[in-house]
């Protein structure tokens, strides 16, 4: 018997910050219709990075933060 594997490796976006922790960048619609913007630990729904934002750091906490150009 032969089983159909598909495996998809299309990871979105991925920041490694200072501490050596890879953060990926995810987002969710609000309920105002606005679009937020997260990292997370997790790769799974991760997105591709917006045009017209980059990637800062905290300093402090190594979190990563999307900002616009």
């Amino acid at each position: 018997m032969r089983k159909n594997l598909f495996v998809m490796n299309c990871m979105g976006y991925s920041h490694k910050n200072s501490k050596g922790i890879t953060y990926f960048l995810h987002s969710v619609v609000g309920k105002n219709g606005k679009t937020l913007f997260f990292f997370s630990k997790k790769s799974d729904g991760s997105i591709d990075l917006p045009q017209g934002y980059t990637i800062g750091e905290n300093p402090r906490t190594g979190l990563p933060l999307l900002k616009k150009k």
